[in-house]
């Protein structure tokens, strides 16, 4: 058998991995082509994230920076783009809204210590066992979300304060519809229409990157009356600011966990799901708690600036494999080459109206619906349509964090109701015939036994848990009369929890008071070591086992007292 590998192996950086089995210079030239190409993706977009978040374009680069720079270094993806994400807009928006951006900080912080804890817990693979409606319903409420938030700069409205609520920011929006600025609304249209076209014919042409810098030339030219960065948030910086600890004490900590939560549970879904696209292009696989606690340090370090959330970004790592990238050194380099971006083009990039940027985060709404995904799921059996609908309705109106586990736990209702719906409970009346396993021990496969009718026997098929339990203390029940044996044929049954086998344990008792033999056949070891456990096994009186149905009917030949001879289990 081969030796274990220790237990920090788990966390070790790709990083590593990639240096060890041999790394040269014509992998770095690839690495940093596709850096580059993944910082000309992410600039414009990091500012957009960060404006539709609530928050000044210069924070959404410092993430991308920081926190790019360091899921790269430390992750356990070969080739994850980390960054802020669409998927954090509603939760970020939300938190700035009700706590203040310093609150938004203390929440990521704990949030970070939340994601270090999680991968030193190992439960990176715990995120494989989400439900798909539940990722899907909260997927495309997101996109909607996003969607909303971006009415106020794609018509230019007027509006001071935009409300965090759905419902409260359509009322304002058409509270303000009087105030449309058709220069605004006329270049966003504009400048979704040429990301569309891009996206349509030239889909490897950096879209965003073309139609920020087309439409940016466009509103000084014409001279736009149209809201700017500079003129909405001041001059985008040209440097990293010092990292700073916020002040907080145990109230202010307990106010932000539940929020804190969900940035955490939102940057490992995200981070994890892209780490698993990533390895299905480029046939790899990563290391999920590794991943954990990276994306943890890294959001540490981005809350210590002032940053944003970060989590792995599906598009720009996609992007990253289709321009060529090798190892984490393209993750690290497209951090490299946004700070060099920022130094050099801060003055250009002070001009770039807001309308331009709701175009582009529109088709981020798009792109995360998952249209299809959506008509898919919706042709699915009638509990997995609900759970869809639920998540994606709270997540919309709600809060994310609800919809989440109400999704979670709807998902989980459903399948034990289907888990119990294959748990047959069956039988046996008049002719019984052996289990397949049963021929070995007799002459003729063919062989039949008439049970006598003070005997009956039923059989379990399925895994006996909570769920079906109840069914297995309603057996004797059923019947007119109590048997004077009674034969549970245990044999399909590869599992057992704690409700069945109290379930089990009241069946003996019950028996036991009515003065009914009970004899168990085929117990699997699992279920006969959890029994064992909670003390239910044979007393050679009320409960024997048989190690198969045809021992158990040959007891029935024995005479009475001859209960002490029966088998017990191997």
């Amino acid at each position: 058998m081969p030796e274990r590998a220790p237990i920090w192996h788990l966390y070790v950086p790709k990083l590593v991995t990639v240096l060890r089995s041999g790394y040269g210079l014509a992998d770095l030239r690839r690495d940093l082509m596709a850096g580059l190409t993944v910082s000309i993706v992410a600039l414009p977009l990091s500012m957009a994230l960060a404006i539709a978040s609530g928050a000044s374009p210069a924070v959404g680069l410092h993430t991308a920076i920081v926190a790019g720079f360091l899921i790269s270094l430390l992750g356990g993806s070969r080739v994850q783009i980390g960054g802020p994400t669409a998927a954090f807009i509603p939760v970020v928006f939300a938190v700035i809204a009700k706590y203040g951006y310093d609150g938004l900080i203390v929440a990521t912080l704990m949030a970070a210590v939340m994601l270090i804890l999680a991968g030193l817990l190992r439960m990176g693979t715990l995120v494989r066992y989400m439900p798909q409606p539940v990722i899907t319903g909260f997927t495309a409420g997101i996109a909607v979300s996003i969607f909303s938030s971006q009415m106020k700069d794609l018509f230019g409205l007027d509006i001071a304060t935009l409300p965090a609520e759905f419902f409260a920011r359509w009322q304002s929006y058409l509270a303000h519809a009087g105030s449309i600025n058709p220069a605004a609304t006329a270049l966003a249209l504009a400048t979704l229409a040429l990301l569309i076209v891009l996206r349509r014919y030239r889909p490897n042409w950096p879209a965003f990157l073309i139609a920020v810098v087309l439409a940016t030339l466009a509103t000084m030219l014409l001279e736009l009356p149209v809201e700017t960065i500079v003129s909405h948030f001041g001059p985008i910086p040209r440097e990293l600011p010092l990292p700073r600890l916020p002040s907080f004490d145990l109230a202010r900590l307990h106010e932000l966990l539940p929020s804190a939560f969900t940035i955490a549970f939102l940057g490992a879904v995200e981070s994890l799901l892209s780490a698993v696209v990533s390895d299905g292009m480029i046939d790899g696989h990563h290391r999920s708690n590794c991943e954990l606690v990276a994306q943890g340090v890294a959001n540490g370090a981005s809350a210590l600036i002032g940053g944003l959330p970060a989590t792995g970004a599906i598009v720009r790592t996609a992007t990253n494999v289709r321009a060529g990238a090798r190892s984490p050194v393209a993750g690290m380099a497209h951090a490299v080459f946004i700070l060099i971006f920022m130094v050099v083009a801060a003055p250009l990039a002070n001009q770039v109206p807001l309308p331009v940027m709701a175009a582009l985060l529109l088709m981020v709404a798009w792109n995360m619906s998952e249209i299809e995904r959506i008509r898919q799921l919706l042709r699915s059996p009638v509990g997995d349509r609900l759970v869809l609908l639920v998540t994606f309705v709270l997540t919309v109106t709600v809060d994310l964090t609800v919809a989440v586990e109400v999704g979670v736990v709807l998902a989980a209702f459903l399948f034990m109701y289907r888990m119990s719906e294959i748990v047959a409970l069956e039988s046996h009346v008049g002719l019984v015939e052996y289990d397949q396993d049963d021929f070995g021990r007799t002459p003729a496969m063919e062989q039949r036994v008439t049970l006598p009718d003070d005997v009956k026997a039923y059989r379990v098929s399925g895994p006996l848990f909570f769920a079906v339990a109840n069914r297995i203390d309603d057996v004797l029940r059923a019947f007119g009369r109590p048997p004077r044996v009674f034969i549970l044929r245990l044999r399909q049954v590869p599992m057992i929890d704690a409700s069945g086998a109290t379930a089990i344990g009241n069946l003996v008792a019950r028996c036991r008071r009515q003065g009914i033999a009970l004899i168990f056949t085929g117990l699997q070891p699992q279920p006969a070591s959890i029994l064992a456990a909670m003390h239910i096994v044979p007393d050679g009186e009320t409960l024997r086992y048989a190690d198969d149905f045809a021992q158990a009917v040959a007891m029935l030949a024995e005479p009475e007292p001859g209960v002490a001879q029966a088998a017990e289990p191997h």
